[in-house]
């Protein structure tokens, strides 16, 4: 194959898994809203999934079980999930064209602080759904940790998904050794996350499920712009 058209065959590659990411986005957005909606049709309490999920909970709660969840739990909020997300940028970096001529230092950190800064603006967006929201958590003489704020969609969830995403996207970007191992300790990691705030009876189930659509919707969303931005270039100069 001649190099002109190895070229246009990569930019089409691109073009398609673009255009990919783009709808798992769309559908990850369109899950949330219904999630979302269903809430609000119920006026911000329990419906169906919930009430099941936690009345299991609440009966299944060893203390053993309960120390490891409390936990876990505490990694999906504070410096964690931004020490995540640097790590993400730095492992990500020396795949990215756009800072391969840059100095080391400045190569490696723009990457990492992108993708903190990607986090953050995730965290603004949650917030401000939470607060239009309003949904209230659950009943307080069933938690097991502190919670705060409304209940909708969960923030420790909706925060660790989001910087396990990104982590999960440079570890696809850069696959170093064991990548796949580190992959699923990301996901394992993001998912007792979740789960642990249901256990810990601070959260519905339908929030943790609405925080991994929405971190799943942030994450495609990244994805996207990143493979807009470092698309090999089309024209006469692309051969």
């Amino acid at each position: 194959m001649s190099p002109a058209r190895a070229s246009a065959s990569a930019r089409a590659a691109v073009r398609r898994a673009r255009r990919r990411t783009v709808w798992w986005c769309v559908l990850a957005a369109v899950a949330f809203a219904a999630v979302s909606g269903a809430v609000l049709a119920a006026g911000g309490g329990q419906i169906v999934p919930d009430t099941a999920v936690r009345r299991w909970a609440l009966d299944n709660r060893p203390s053993q079980l309960v120390t490891v969840l409390r936990a876990v739990t505490a990694t999906g909020t504070g410096v964690v999930p931004y020490l995540v997300a640097l790590g993400a940028g730095l492992i990500a970096a020396p795949t990215l064209p756009l800072v391969r001529e840059r100095p080391p230092a400045v190569r490696f950190a723009l990457p990492a602080l992108a993708s903190a800064a990607w986090l953050a603006l995730g965290q603004v967006l949650r917030f401000g759904l939470m607060t239009a929201i309003a949904r209230p958590r659950p009943p307080a003489q069933d938690w097991l940790t502190h919670a705060s704020r409304w209940s909708f969609p969960s923030g420790h969830t909706t925060t660790s998904a989001m910087a396990a995403g990104l982590l999960l996207l440079a570890l696809l970007a850069r696959r170093p050794a064991a990548y796949r191992l580190w992959m699923g300790l990301t996901v394992v990691w993001a998912a007792v996350v979740g789960v642990s705030r249901v256990w810990l009876g601070v959260h519905w189930a339908t929030d943790v499920l609405a925080g991994w659509l929405l971190a799943a919707a942030w994450v495609l969303a990244a994805a996207a712009i990143l493979a807009r931005v470092t698309a090999p270039p089309s024209g006469p100069r692309a051969g």
